[in-house]
């Protein structure tokens, strides 16, 4: 097969190795195969819980709840033992990639340490996932208590469900780390991209069958709200994608007696949405509290203040402006998280490496901070109007059906997605280099 050197793989020669290559045959096999278990664990239930009536709490008005159902493909309200899924993990993480800016110890580990030190912070997050994993899911037994079947103990009952939650959670998580050594794409996000996914035949069935049933209003609301999904997708993948790039140039370097190596001119990228999803993800939990807590505590202050702030009040705008605002707050903050100007322009300093007009040292890491500065302003107002507009869309077209597939989902679909598409690419272009090389 006579290829390119110089460009990405086509389909037809991905097609082709996927047929053709033993390994990268068996690392798609290995995916699918693990992802099948995980979907079909949802579908073993935990005994003792009368299901109809958790259904119906769920419902009425559990919405956080109903928001980590999404995250779990359906677990939570079908009650499986992976129910909990990889929500610990996921929250270990995060928690991990916080403590590793404030902790020193950890950022030690991070930076200086190499692979064994990454080694490590994966064995904490392992050990921070279960602890996480027993809170909530003691928490998870606590709200099912009041839905037990008569005859099992209050404290038998919260044992049982708590430990087959986290088991459950714990086997969800080993069994995406595998996929990440032995498979294609990284694990746990193809874990939420499965369970995101699992739950879009309901979403379209119900669209179809809202279009056959209603009138030609509704109809209309039905094109309107997936052409900007549509045009959402294509932002995400834009917005994804989109980095700027600072022109770098190395200094020349003497070779030998008199000979000069000339500049090196090369690109320094810095990402336009460098916090990726995470921010609508904190923003998502802390607008959620206020309504969470006034569930359980029936104050009537936090319950009218929930209220206010709910995404289904008759006002929107407080939810809006509130969202937006919270969107906009966390990306400022997991920018700072993920990009150090400071470390950077040590690390061209030290390279000999330095941007065209701009003096090393302080005035690169001041300069560094100005640009960032800029892009996460414009991801920011992005991800804040892609979290708002599809929603405000739902709500002026009375299109429901779509409930829960916002921002958050199209944007872990569209990022794993891509991810994914690039391992690909990657290892395809790495047998085509192989196979130059035996020639």
């Amino acid at each position: 097969m006579l290829v390119s050197r110089g460009r990405n793989p086509s389909a037809s020669e991905v097609i082709t190795q996927l047929v053709s290559n033993k390994e990268l045959r068996g690392r798609v096999l290995i995916t699918l195969g693990l992802l099948l278990l995980v979907r079909l664990g949802i579908y073993i239930p935990m005994p003792g819980i009368d299901r109809v009536a958790f259904k119906s709490f769920i419902d009425q008005g559990g919405q956080l709840i109903g928001f980590l159902d999404i995250f779990t493909g359906g677990g939570i309200s079908t009650l499986g033992i992976f129910a909990l899924g990889i929500l610990p993990f996921i929250n270990a993480s995060i928690i991990l990639q916080l403590l590793t800016a404030a902790v020193p110890q950890l950022e030690d580990l991070q930076k200086n340490e190499g692979e064994a030190g990454r080694r490590k912070i994966a064995q904490i997050t392992r050990y921070v996932a279960l602890g996480w994993g027993f809170v909530q899911s003691i928490i998870f037994a606590l709200i099912l208590r009041q839905y037990a079947i008569e005859g099992l103990g209050e404290f038998a009952f919260i044992a049982q469900t708590s430990l087959a939650l986290v088991t459950g959670s714990m086997v969800v998580m080993w069994l995406s780390e595998i996929i990440t050594e032995r498979g294609i794409g990284q694990g746990a996000s193809l874990v939420i991209f499965l369970n995101i996914v699992a739950t879009l035949p309901k979403a379209l069935s119900s669209t179809i069958e809202k279009a056959q049933t209603g009138d030609r209003n509704d109809v209309v609301g039905i094109i309107i709200l997936l052409m900007v999904f549509l045009i959402t997708i294509v932002g995400i993948i834009f917005v994804q994608e989109g980095a700027r790039r600072l022109p770098i140039v190395s200094a020349k370097r003497q070779i030998g007696g008199t000979a000069l190596l000339p500049n090196r001119q090369s690109y320094l990228p810095l990402k336009l949405n460098a916090g990726g999803v995470m921010p609508i993800i904190f923003a998502s939990a802390l607008i959620f509290l206020p309504i969470t807590i006034a569930n359980f505590t029936k104050n009537p202050f936090l319950i009218r203040a929930a209220s206010a702030l709910s995404p289904n009040s008759s006002n929107p705008w407080p939810y809006a402006i509130t969202f937006f605002a919270l969107i906009l707050g966390f990306a400022y903050f997991y920018a700072s998280l993920t990009i150090n100007p400071i470390d950077i322009s040590a690390n061209l300093k030290r390279g000999g490496v330095a941007i065209p007009g701009v003096r090393p040292g302080s005035a690169t890491s001041l300069y560094l901070s100005g640009v960032q500065n800029r892009l996460t302003l414009l991801g920011g107002l992005f991800l804040g109007s892609v979290a708002i507009i599809p929603a405000a869309v739902e709500r002026a077209t009375n299109v429901q059906t779509f409930q829960g597939l916002g921002a958050t989902s199209l944007l872990i679909l569209v990022g794993v997605a891509i991810d994914t598409a690039k391992q690909v690419q990657t290892y395809v272009i790495s047998q085509r280099y192989e196979g130059l090389v035996r020639q």
